[in-house]
């Protein structure tokens, strides 16, 4: 049987209503108040902020805009924070603690209240996120997670049995979860598009394929270089997440870029839609090597995405791979063909904690973790506001250092043997 669709597309899926925008042609200005690397959610919710402060802002992307993650992701938006509230209280103290989970918690609360605010015509949805337990132990621990927070965020969590489990999800390969009514979903790709119009009517000038080669410090601010010539800035804000390269090797050598990938199913009778997902919720396990899916705004398809390879490979491989978990979670999907397989890197970091603040003199927000849309929604506004001086460099991850380890530079070596652990701890149902 051939897997892939008569019309099968090696892109993402959200390329089909928000298609990239061609290369943009302006030239390049001498100068501006703020420089942004990176046209993602974080870019540009960071240029929002500095041009509607009145300065001189500009975008500069190496690739197409929007070319990233921002158009990539699965588009959940949840309360971001991967380490549960226990394990930061055990090595931060109760305080941080806190912050950390209030600020995940300000994340989720920012995207509604923008999107009201903005009129982003995005599909924005809160039909909430069923977090499935792949273990009877996994469950517990869901259980527990939803009584540590209380008082701390108010999350409205609940869980729901095994035995309950087909009123959200049509299988029975796992056992119970928890419910976070609260979560969201976006059409991303018309996220970014929105946040682009925005930006634009700001005031911004926003330059495609324009990769920036070198910063250097100088009395007043910085020099860039570039593919289209040189531009000075007063500050520089680095939005680069899993593209973070050797431009600035200190967050290169705290970013672990890891492919994620997603297939999109063809089609489907409404009936399978319903019995499988009778939710709109957005979907995940508690597997180490985690599977994140939902159904398209529209109800019509099944998007399905994880990590099913130990180093990184052309989706067209690791479509049929994601194919086949999706039939081990729904046997019904025996005969399903696949219309769109893509990848795109996420940014993970070594304590699996987002980070923001200003190294040097450059401002960054980066290592959501696959908890990007929210987040970096949330931490580009603020490093916006920061680099526009107008907000104390202060977030609730202001007081963790962001870190690193000996000899890493940027290349994950320890990616595929740290895959082949976690697929055998998965196996094994730890």
């Amino acid at each position: 049987m051939n897997v892939f669709t008569d019309d099968f597309k090696p892109q993402p899926f959200w390329w089909d209503a928000a298609s990239l925008e061609q290369q943009t042609t302006q030239n390049l200005p001498q100068s501006a108040d703020v420089v942004i690397i990176g046209s993602g959610y974080t870019g540009l919710q960071a240029a929002l902020q500095v041009a509607r402060a009145g300065k001189s802002t500009l975008v500069l992307d190496a690739e197409a805009l929007g070319f990233g993650a921002s158009s990539r992701n699965g588009g959940q938006i949840s309360t971001s924070i991967k380490p549960s509230f226990s394990k930061l209280r055990r090595k931060y103290g109760t305080t941080i603690a806190t912050n950390i989970m209030r600020e995940g918690q300000a994340s989720l609360d920012y995207m509604k209240n923008f999107m009201v605010e903005e009129d982003v015509e995005c599909e924005f949805k809160t039909p909430g996120r069923f977090h499935a337990a792949h273990t009877p132990r996994a469950y517990e621990r869901l259980a527990k997670e939803c009584e540590d927070v209380t008082g701390i965020v108010k999350t409205d969590a609940y869980v729901v049995t095994k035995a309950e489990q087909h009123s959200e999800l049509g299988t029975d390969v796992y056992h119970g979860g928890a419910v976070y009514p609260h979560h969201a979903s976006i059409h991303p790709g018309l996220y970014h598009k929105g946040l682009l119009n925005l930006v634009r009517k700001a005031g911004a000038e926003i330059i495609s394929h324009c990769r920036v080669t070198n910063i250097e410090r100088q009395k007043n601010g910085f020099q860039l270089s570039t593919g289209l010539g040189q531009v000075r800035a007063g500050n520089v804000i680095i939005a680069t997440n899993g593209y973070t390269g050797t431009l600035t090797p200190w967050q290169q050598r705290r970013i672990i870029p890891i492919g994620s990938y997603i297939i999109a199913t063809e089609e489907l009778p409404k009936h399978t839609i319903d019995q499988l997902m009778p939710t709109d919720r957005i979907l995940s396990d508690t597997r180490k090597l985690v599977y994140y899916y939902r159904p398209s705004p529209d109800r019509k398809r099944i998007l399905f995405g994880g990590r099913v390879c130990l180093s990184e490979t052309d989706p067209k491989q690791t479509g049929p791979l994601l194919r086949d978990e999706l039939i081990r979670i729904f046997p019904e999907l025996a005969d399903v063909r696949i219309s769109h397989s893509w990848s795109g890197l996420v940014g993970f970091t070594f304590d699996s904690m987002m980070h923001a603040g200003n190294e040097n003199g450059l401002y960054y927000a980066m290592g959501y973790c696959g908890s990007g849309v929210g987040m970096a929604s949330y931490l580009g506004m603020k490093i916006g506001q920061q680099a526009a001086g107008n907000l104390p460099n202060v977030t609730g991850f202001s007081e963790i250092p962001f870190p690193t380890r000996t000899l890493y530079s940027g290349n994950p070596w320890f990616l595929a043997p740290s895959v082949l652990f976690y697929k055998w701890r998965d196996r094994l149902n730890f």
